[in-house]
Parts: C-alpha cells; structure tokens; sequence
C-alpha cells in the first residue's frame, strides 16, 4: 500500500525593507503571517528589517544564511536605495552579490521587482527599474513583479505617508505574492539522505 507523502517542508527567508517587515501594521496582520498561515507546512523566516538598503541587506545576508539555512532566499531590497538617491549601479552590485552568496548557499533566489516613485525622474526611474529585469536575465532568478502596483493606485489601502501599505492592504500582498511563494516552496526537492 502506497501512502501520500506530504509536500516536502521548505525553508523560505525573507530579506527586506519596511514593505517586507510591514512597517505600521501589526505583525499578526501581515502579508508574511498572511504567507505563513496559507502555507503551514513551510517555514518562512522573516528577517526584513525597516530602512534596510541594499548594501545592509548584503552585510546581514551571510550571518542569516548560516542560521536559517534556507532552500529559498526572496530578496525584496531597493526601495531605500531609491528613495535616498542612491546609484542604480551600487543597488546592482549590491544585489548581485546577495544572490551570489544565496546560490552559494545552496538556496533558489526570488528577487521581488521595486519602483521608485515618478519624482524622481524619468531616467533615474528607468535606470532604477532596469536593475532588476537585468538580474533577473543574468542571474537566471525568479523575478517577482512589484507587489505595490497593486497597492499604491487605492488611498484607502496606503498609511498616512503614502508610501507604507495599511492593515487593509496586507491580504491582497499575501494574495499577489502567494502563486510565486508556494509555487517555489513546492519545487523544492528533499534532501537525498
């Protein structure tokens, strides 16, 4: 008699901004939890931190893979690079290197699309959006469009800032990223002992 094995149990680590931290809105009430609760038998390690640019997120990075041991590493880094003016060439070597130690790692890399807004210019905003449809290319990576295209048009889901998603929003983030989360946890072989 044959028996259903279950799906194998993944290990997924999130490395993020104030957008993956969810910045303003109670824990329990974020997309991640969102993530967690519609995916029980995999562990999601959030390890976002409000703030974070690109070059923190590659200074953490090799510290949080020795913990977490990931099979799945999603970057979602950028948006503070942007909104400080930084070179997109800086943000692009910072974020290749973090999807180079996360393959060396042993780990798949989802790289989650970031925008910046329109004031900063149409050239800044093109160079920025650019660096990440470039890694995705070369570095043969899961590209995860920018969740807050869908979030940003409606005021009623955005904090007073205008720039942080509300309580309100996280649902639909947990649902747009959702289809990309589970479809890479699920991919993921288990070990041969």
């Amino acid at each position: 008699m044959m028996l259903a094995l279950p799906t194998h149990a993944a290990t997924m680590l999130i490395v993020g901004d104030s957008l993956g931290a969810s910045y303003g809105v109670n824990e329990k009430d974020g997309w991640v939890e969102g993530l967690r609760k519609a995916l029980p038998q995999h562990t999601l390690i959030n390890a976002s931190v409000s703030g974070e640019t690109s070059a923190g997120g590659l200074r953490r990075l090799p510290a949080l893979l020795a913990s977490a041991t990931p099979d799945v590493v999603l970057i979602e880094l950028g948006g503070n690079d942007g909104l400080r003016g930084f070179p997109p060439q800086q943000l692009q070597n910072n974020l290749t290197k973090m999807i180079a130690l996360a393959k060396q790692a042993g780990a798949k890399v989802m790289l989650s699309e970031v925008m910046v807004p329109p004031n900063y210019g149409p050239r800044y905003e093109k160079a920025f959006s650019a660096v990440y449809q470039q890694l995705a290319k070369d570095s043969s990576v899961t590209l995860i469009p920018f969740f807050m295209t869908v979030i940003a048009p409606y005021p009623e889901l955005m904090q007073r800032d205008g720039i942080h998603p509300n309580t309100q929003a996280q649902p639909k983030i947990t649902e747009f990223m959702l289809p990309y989360i589970a479809q890479a946890l699920t991919a993921v072989k288990p070990a041969k002992s």
